[in-house]
């Protein structure tokens, strides 16, 4: 099992930031469904003011590269996608086109310690 964490900024606008939450609430099985497909066992998000912070559990086989060849064949994807622009943006050091960025662990507390 592997966990990444990943970091997004919503538009700062609480409105949008109360809608996008809501599409989070019922997010639509198709996406859903390409998730669990991708190899994402768990998945959460969490937000304070407008910035996203990602937590995924993965299976052993799971790739970024593989996640994304995967959704850019899947119409239904690419279609939430879209709609998620609408209140996501770009964290400042992102490269064109990047929206969830992947953050380093720089502490880990283990029961040894």
């Amino acid at each position: 099992m592997k966990r990444y964490c990943l970091a997004l900024d919503l538009v700062d606008d609480p409105k949008l930031m109360e809608e996008y939450e809501r599409y989070h609430l019922n997010v639509w099985p198709e996406i859903k469904q390409s998730i669990t497909e991708a190899g994402i066992v768990e998945m959460e998000i969490y937000r304070v003011a407008n910035r996203l912070f990602m937590v995924m559990e993965t299976n052993d086989d799971f790739s970024f590269e593989k996640k994304a060849k995967m959704d850019a064949a899947n119409l239904k994807v690419a279609e939430w996608e879209q709609l998620m622009w609408k209140y996501q943006q770009a964290l400042p050091i992102a490269k064109p086109g990047e929206k969830w960025l992947l953050m380093q662990n720089i502490f880990k507390l283990t029961g040894q310690d």
